[in-house]
């Protein structure tokens, strides 16, 4: 009897679970569970499962969860789930957990994507033997690197790159992000402006919202409808802006990590957004560092279209 595996990817917003067989390819039973349905990933699993008719009990899994993984303690980062490593193998019944960082899943999807399941903006090309540099705006803003080995391996580097001091590039930059820490002295928080701050659903909404002086802010969905309808400029500039800030953190990722290998872009905004995206000044404020300009011109820039490539990555974790 062939045996099962439960592979999830855990962000924020949803769970997504699904089932893997030895000696077979890819997934089945896929399903995403929405985080706030649930009090716990240990419910969320056994609502997941308990749907489901296997052959025979799932007997190991691998997870990739949206916050760092430093022990048998995990804490999302932004959803109130916790849970023990330990605890939550021995509540399912596993014989193996692998746990690993949301990001480092999707890292390790690259090797295994397709030309299809990619679209290059701008020029450049990888150069083997460099590292690859992995990151994405979601819920928040997920960082990851894959290093070449010697023995023609990858190793994933997990990395806390989201929350990064977010610089300004521009004049309009500086502007939005001084009237951004003003408003958050005002409220007496903490003036730090990091790069997840912005570049993630709810940083689209706060851009949009202090662009526009509205009260309250919209929905990110309904602040990029707007912006691709073309039916509200403080979208179009929120958007806009959007995109110039994660051109300059990714170019910065790329200086820092020497990801001559490339720089792959993944999320659930970029492919839903992806011709404005092209349009946009994503890949100048990418390239725009200095003297730096024409080391960056030539390093490959891509946007993941595959709908699950942190289910893609831990395919290959569970073995």
């Amino acid at each position: 009897m062939s045996t099962c595996a439960v592979i999830g990817d855990i962000g924020g917003t949803n769970a997504r679970f699904a089932i893997v067989f030895d000696q077979q390819p890819g997934w089945h039973h896929e399903q995403t569970l929405a985080v706030r349905d649930h009090p716990s990933l240990a419910d969320a699993l056994t609502a997941y499962l308990g749907g489901l008719s296997l052959p025979s009990a799932p007997s190991r899994a691998a997870l990739c969860v949206a916050c760092p993984v430093l022990g048998d303690q995990v804490a999302l980062t932004n959803s109130p789930w916790t849970f023990s490593q330990q605890a939550l193998r021995q509540q399912m019944g596993w014989d193996r957990l692998t746990v690993v960082n949301d990001f480092v899943g999707n890292a390790l999807a690259c090797p295994h994507l397709t030309a299809a399941d990619r679209v290059s903006i701008g020029e450049g090309s990888s150069v083997a033997g460099f590292p690859v540099a992995v990151l994405g705006p979601g819920t928040g803003l997920g960082v990851a690197l894959l290093v070449p080995t010697p023995d023609s391996h990858w190793l994933p580097v997990a990395t806390e790159g989201g929350h990064v001091t977010l610089a300004a590039r521009t004049d309009d930059e500086a502007d939005i992000l001084a009237r951004i820490r003003a408003d958050l002295r005002a409220k007496g928080q903490d003036d730090h402006v990091s790069a997840e701050h912005l570049l993630c659903g709810s940083g689209l909404a706060l851009l949009h919202q202090t662009l526009s002086g509205m009260e309250n802010a919209l929905a990110p969905a309904e602040v990029t409808a707007r912006a691709l309808a073309g039916s509200d400029p403080h979208a179009q500039q929120a958007l806009t802006l959007f995109c110039s800030f994660l051109g300059s953190v990714a170019g910065n990722l790329a200086l820092s990590s020497g990801a001559l290998g490339g720089v792959v872009l993944m999320g659930g905004i970029l492919p839903r957004i992806l011709p404005f995206f092209q349009a946009s000044p994503f890949r100048a404020a990418f390239e725009d560092k200095g003297r730096f300009r024409s080391y960056l011109h030539d390093v490959r820039c891509d946007v993941v279209v595959h709908p699950y490539p942190a289910l893609v990555g831990l395919r290959g974790v569970i073995g």
